[in-house]
């Protein structure tokens, strides 16, 4: 069986599988925030938000900084853009699909009409 390899959208992907990621990137998305900040935001412990946090940064969406005590989260440059275009191609190749879909059904009632 051939499987298709993407190692950074299987990244992205895995990473946004899980609701509270989700959330830091929504979170992310109003301004940068640090561990901290968002481990209380969460109601979770420093050491699970940041495995959350290891997990973005290593899937790209979210970039860390270090300064004295604090790390400072914020959002990756890539801003989700190849996983928002290969969401759309695929959107695409559906949308065409049930195009054609809608056209077979189409043509089956004409020919039940016509009958």
């Amino acid at each position: 069986m051939v499987q298709y390899v993407g190692p950074p959208l299987d990244l992205s992907f895995a990473a946004l599988s899980d609701a509270t990621r989700r959330g830091i990137i929504d979170q992310l998305g109003r301004g940068e925030a640090s561990i901290t900040s968002l481990a209380d935001t969460f109601q979770m412990t420093l050491t699970g938000m940041k495995k959350h946090v290891q997990v973005l940064e290593r899937a790209g969406l979210v970039v860390t900084q270090k300064v004295g005590r604090v790390r400072t989260c914020k959002l990756g440059k890539s801003g989700l853009k190849a996983e928002a275009e290969w969401i759309e191609a695929h959107r695409k190749l559906f949308e065409a699909r049930f195009e054609a879909l809608d056209e077979i059904i189409s043509e089956i009632k004409q020919e039940g009409r016509d009958d």
